[in-house]
């Protein structure tokens, strides 16, 4: 899968073989856009994540959207180490694109957090969740959750992004990749329909055992979300 073929370049452990039961790989069938919609913004969720993480050296951080070699330069550029894993790739082929009620069917998800989280407990600094969390059902979204809290480190930091407009049947989804510690390229690939959409209380509920949340809304009608464990 990708997310071994980054751990493998960056010396992260690589996820255990899939079992005969794990389910076969699904084409996306997601409305992709011919050519990328590029635009360059400011991110004070981005500049926040930053700037707690400044005068620390030899981290480890995740990155749970699309692969961009973009983010892997800027990472390793600041001294630390960063590991790739394509959450939405990785939904389409455990669960399939639409199949939304097999994303609470346990065996998947253990396969889809073996995949993707298998990492031992307090192993990260910090994580890069961009807008991946709201493409999931409640049971697959909670285990994730719950993963999260156990393999990121007391007083580490998460940047995840969650869309408002809550009435649109489709958003966009995008690749991120880090300019500068205060600006991200986000490149739209098409669109899909959200499986939850949140507000401020729901989120504060979802991330509950967590030590404190800070929120950024942007221009673009995101919630940047900045989540201390």
């Amino acid at each position: 899968m990708l997310s071994d073929k980054f751990r493998s370049l960056f010396g992260g452990p690589r996820s255990p073989s899939p079992q005969e039961t794990s389910p076969p790989g699904s084409r996306s069938r997601g409305r992709v856009s011919d050519k990328e919609a590029v635009a360059t913004r400011q991110s004070r969720g981005l500049q926040q994540f930053f700037e707690c993480i400044r005068d620390q050296s030899g981290l480890t951080i995740p990155d749970l959207g699309r692969a961009s070699q973009a983010n892997v330069s800027f990472i390793t550029g600041l001294g630390h180490r960063l590991y790739s894993a394509d959450f939405l790739t990785s939904i389409e082929e455990t669960f399939g694109f639409d199949e939304v009620t097999d994303q609470s069917n346990p065996g998947r998800i253990e396969y889809f957090l073996r995949q993707n989280l298998d990492y031992a407990d307090e192993s990260f600094d910090g994580v890069l969740i961009w807008d991946t969390l709201e493409y999931m059902a409640p049971a697959l979204l909670a285990a994730t959750i719950e993963r999260l809290h156990r393999i990121t480190r007391p007083g580490s930091y998460m940047l995840a992004f969650f869309h408002v407009e809550d009435r649109l049947p489709t958003v966009p989804y995008s690749t991120f990749r880090i300019q500068e510690n205060t600006a991200l390229e986000v490149a739209e690939q098409g669109e899909r329909k959200p499986v939850q959409m949140f507000n401020n209380r729901s989120l504060e509920k979802l991330f509950c055992r967590f030590d404190s949340l800070k929120f950024f809304l942007t221009r673009e009608r995101l919630r940047e979300i900045l989540i201390r464990r």
